[in-house]
């Protein structure tokens, strides 16, 4: 079974029923297995973009509450590699998160990103592999 590592539009998809991911992100929340593996620049991304939503922060922490996303990712003991990442793809340019989700994907075995970003199709990782991905159409 594949690791599963979710970026902030699915979430944000997942949360925000007028999203135009939502039908799709809530199909794959049911089709996939959880625990989604995810960081917390991922989550700070989440919870800014659906703050401002009648519900948003009150369904996000629900979502947090529910044992659905599992957070096993040191920032800190990675910034040499998320550095390495950043300033790779600087022309993009890569966020924080993104680099923290590529790098999940370097240290995990069978991992795959669940994204609506298509900047991941781009991202590499161990240098040249390409990442597996859950992503629309």
């Amino acid at each position: 079974m594949s690791n599963l590592i979710i970026d902030t539009g699915p979430l944000v998809a997942f949360l925000v029923e007028t999203d135009s991911h939502h039908h799709w992100a809530v199909e794959r929340f049911h089709e996939l297995a959880a625990p989604f593996f995810c960081c917390e620049p991922v989550l700070t991304e989440t919870l800014y973009l659906v703050s401002r939503l009648h519900d948003g922060p009150r369904r996000f922490f629900q979502l947090l509450d529910s044992d659905v996303l599992q957070i096993e990712f040191d920032l800190l003991a990675e910034r040499a590699a998320l550095r390495r990442l950043i300033f790779k793809y600087s022309d993009l340019p890569m966020s924080l998160a993104d680099a923290c989700l590529v790098r999940m994907t370097e240290q995990m075995d069978d991992a795959v990103i669940f994204t609506t970003d298509g900047d991941f199709r781009t991202y590499r990782k161990n240098g040249r592999q390409m990442i597996p991905l859950v992503i629309p159409g």
